[in-house]
């Protein structure tokens, strides 16, 4: 038996979202939040889960679609370099206050807010930065919220003048529960509402596919050596769990690529090796509480590489060896993830080949399959079929299967 690769989440994140409308009660953006704070005390990882979570559906339909999207974020997290990965356009970083607003600390956190403010990302605040300890920070509020909750009618009629006169920035009133705190709201002019009103946090299943940890530490290390594309290809290419989630991110819409990836080499050229290590380092952190081994990951490693092999063996290209091995990695997806393959494929944006053989069994990528699951369930009839399809013979068929399982378990030794 193949030793493990890739293990799956034991349970999702549970990420909630809940709309932000304007006075005609549309949707101009969702606030993303971590129900998994039990689970993990630590603020930074936890900002870490939900930056990941939006960098890998960031303009998926099922989160935000092309709305704005508020994200958490710890003082921790801020300067963790992770958010170089994110759409600035899409996203907006929600401040939290200092536990003790003393003058230096908040000075002394200014360039940070400031630097991520100058790379595109709106900034979002609690009410409390318009205390006069926040001074130097109002200034780069491109929202306040203000909580209908805490303040009185009274208050509110202080705060938002005094938050009109010194920024430019929206006001959202936060934690509206009854239409009497939405009407308050309103006659003080303020357009932007959140609460339960209007709709509670609804949870996001999110898909993650958990890597093994010592394959993403690999991938960092070769990273930090600035190891060759080849090198750092290999990696992703025994791992499905890298693989997917490298894919998904960078045929997200969050990236703003006019045409979809096909192969991991393009994925790490695009990306580069300071925002590629970036990307493991944050996978690392989201992923580091895996589940137990399956064995459905190392099958589809070797399939994968046994379909690659088979190509070149049928005469294929690079190009289409590299398609078949993609074909033969993503053919078990809906068995890794919670939910049907198309969808599942739709997340990561395979190639039309791709996407043909694994649904409508269609192409020579099909047949390639094909011939791959008969080596693995010794269907005679299957395989005869698909060997005189790729006009492939015995000897060709079982050395490359040799070869697969040979490079897997090779794959399990270096670990």
């Amino acid at each position: 038996m193949i030793p493990p690769t890739t293990v799956l989440a034991p349970a999702p994140p549970l990420i909630a979202r809940q709309p932000i409308v304007d006075h005609r009660q549309q949707v101009i953006g969702y606030e993303l939040f971590n129900r998994s704070r039990t689970a993990t005390p630590n603020p930074a990882a936890s900002d870490v889960l939900l930056v990941f979570t939006a960098l890998s559906h960031v303009g998926a339909e099922e989160i935000v679609g092309t709305k704005l999207l508020f994200v958490n974020c710890s003082h921790e997290s801020l300067a963790g370099g992770h958010l170089d990965l994110l759409n600035p356009a899409q996203m907006v970083l929600e401040i939290p206050p200092l536990g003790h607003a003393a003058q230096d600390e908040v000075t002394a956190r200014l360039p940070i807010l400031a630097q991520l403010r100058a790379q595109g990302f709106r900034l979002a605040f609690g009410h409390s930065v318009l205390d006069g300890a926040y001074a130097p920070w109002l200034q780069l509020a491109d929202y306040i919220k203000l909580d209908m909750s805490a303040l009185a009618a009274e208050r509110l009629g202080v705060l938002v003048p005094y938050a009109r006169r010194l920024s430019s920035a929206q006001l959202i009133a936060a934690k509206v529960e009854t239409p009497q705190q939405h009407e308050s709201a309103a006659r003080y002019g303020m357009q932007l509402f959140q609460g339960s009103l209007f709709a509670r946090p609804a949870e996001v299943h999110t898909q993650l596919l958990a890597p093994a940890q010592a394959h993403i530490i690999e991938l960092i290390n070769l990273l930090r050596q600035q190891a060759g594309t080849e090198a750092i290809e290999q990696v992703l290419k025994k791992d499905a769990g890298l693989a997917f989630n490298l894919m998904r991110m960078i045929n997200s819409a969050g990236m703003g690529l006019r045409r979809p990836v096909n192969s991991f080499r393009e994925a790490v050229m695009i990306l580069g090796l300071r925002r590629l290590f970036r990307w493991a380092a944050l996978l690392f952190t989201a992923t580091r509480d895996g589940g137990p081994p399956s064995s459905v990951c190392q099958k589809a490693v070797v399939r994968a590489r046994l379909m690659e092999l088979l190509a070149l063996e049928a005469g294929m290209d690079a190009d289409q060896a590299d398609h078949a091995f993609v074909t033969g990695l993503f053919s078990l997806l809906d068995a890794m993830l919670p939910m049907p393959l198309a969808p599942a494929l739709a997340l990561v944006g395979v190639p039309e080949a791709v996407s043909s053989a694994l649904l409508q069994g269609e192409g020579p990528l099909a047949m390639l399959l094909t011939l791959a699951t008969a080596c693995e369930s010794s269907d005679d009839a299957a395989f005869d079929h698909a060997a005189r399809s790729l006009a492939l013979g015995s000897t060709q068929i079982n050395g490359a299967h040799l070869q697969a399982l040979a490079w897997a378990d090779h794959l399990a030794d270096s670990l």
